[in-house]
């Protein structure tokens, strides 16, 4: 079945996704739509790197909702995802998305990502290859 919208344009926008684990437990996070897969900076110092540890089967939804241009889609994906080693070059892809180009603009928590070594601090990525994906525009006319 066709996508009612262009997936890949959607998930370039910076949006916040949410993503659920056992639990349950759902958490907003920043994500890379990437080579077919959601990328989410994480750590030990996370409950998201816990979870998925120990099971991981996880749901992941991306949406919006204008109230005044009625504007409703949202992507949903499922899967089980995977921590795989941290690098940089996705790392800063994926910051300047939410922060912008200029890195000295940045919070220096975010910064430190990029430059510290991420094997020292268990910097990894959780890798959500979807198992399935759906989209729905559900958008609406807006009463004037």
């Amino acid at each position: 079945m066709p996508s009612p919208f262009d997936i890949d344009a959607f998930l370039a926008q910076p949006l916040t996704a949410r993503v659920a684990t056992d639990g349950p437990t759902v958490r907003p996070v920043w994500f890379l739509w990437e080579d077919g897969a959601f990328w989410i900076l994480t750590g030990p110092w996370t409950k998201l790197f816990h979870r998925v540890g120990a099971d991981p089967r996880v749901a992941l939804v991306v949406d919006v909702c204008d109230t005044g241009t009625g504007l409703v889609r949202q992507v949903i994906a499922r899967g089980r995802a995977e921590l795989v080693p941290f690098d940089v070059p996705r790392g800063r892809r994926k910051l300047v998305r939410y922060l912008g180009e200029d890195e000295t603009r940045w919070d220096r928590r975010f910064v430190d990502y990029l430059h510290d070594d991420p094997a020292e601090r268990g910097t990894v990525w959780l890798r959500l290859a979807p198992a399935s994906l759906k989209a729905q525009d559900l958008s609406y006319a807006v009463a004037r």
